[in-house]
């Protein structure tokens, strides 16, 4: 369901401290931008409606974090519920903040300065309906090198979904682009981990009867890890490739 526009939510956003108002200009700055710049900075990718990051951050003010999705109409609804969690928990929101930014293009947005030394990734679109799509996966290998730029050698993303073939080609992914799988399941809640947060879809999913599957995935520090190419480079060879056969085989020719 396609979710409506909120013409109070831009306003609403802007008024908010904890909302990163201009997102373009603080890549390699993101620490100072928390009231203890030396904890550990943590992301949520496509944080949605905040059900995850709202209880996560506020459980843990070891850490900072930084909720991104890519419109005000979801981010607002994430603003209200980690100002409900905070004010239940009576605590300051002084470790979390949330942006709208387009994942795609968060190359230059958070840099190596940054330091992330987690990542999070739950029940994002997964871009199904033809091949061509899969590209705009959150989890495409394009995307997960980007990653590899700020995210800490020997870090970690958390990776959970309901969709069976977007985790099949992640299991693909992340080994591709310089990632070893250290956890994997097919069925999180069968043996639940303590540190699972069931966010709304979670909870929508497996009253639907359908199992979550996650994995927990670490950076390999060595940049000859990743073994991933881009497809129109692979035609690129390929047809470069072809090319010098044909020119050699035309040279045997006039021999």
């Amino acid at each position: 369901m396609r979710m409506r526009f909120k013409p109070y939510a831009h306003d609403e956003l802007m008024a908010a401290d904890f909302h990163v108002h201009e997102p373009l200009i603080w890549g390699g700055k993101w620490h100072a931008q928390y009231a203890r710049p030396e904890q550990p900075f943590v992301l949520e990718l496509g944080c949605g409606k905040g059900g995850f990051i709202s209880q996560l951050a506020c459980a843990h003010p070891e850490n900072n974090y930084l909720g991104i999705d890519i419109t005000d109409k979801v981010l607002i609804l994430a603003k209200r519920k980690i100002e409900a969690a905070y004010q239940a928990a009576n605590r300051p929101i002084d470790n979390v903040k949330i942006m709208s930014t387009d994942i795609e293009r968060i190359e230059g947005v958070i840099t190596a300065e940054d330091t992330v030394s987690r990542i999070y990734i739950n029940f994002c679109n997964p871009w199904s309906k033809n091949g061509s799509s899969h590209k705009h996966r959150l989890t495409y290998p394009r995307q997960l090198i980007h990653y590899r730029e700020f995210l800490q050698d020997g870090g970690e993303i958390y990776f959970k979904t309901d969709d069976d073939d977007l985790f099949r080609d992640s299991l693909e992914y992340f080994p591709a682009s310089g990632y070893e799988i250290t956890w994997k399941t097919f069925d999180l809640h069968e043996n639940e981990p303590e540190w699972n947060i069931r966010t709304e879809h979670e909870g929508m999913f497996t009253e639907m009867g359908i199992k979550i599957k996650a994995l927990v995935a670490r950076k390999n520090p060595d940049p000859a890890s990743v073994t991933w190419i881009e497809p129109k480079v692979l035609k690129r060879m390929a047809r470069e490739a072809a090319e010098a056969e044909a020119a050699a085989q035309e040279g045997e020719a006039h021999v």
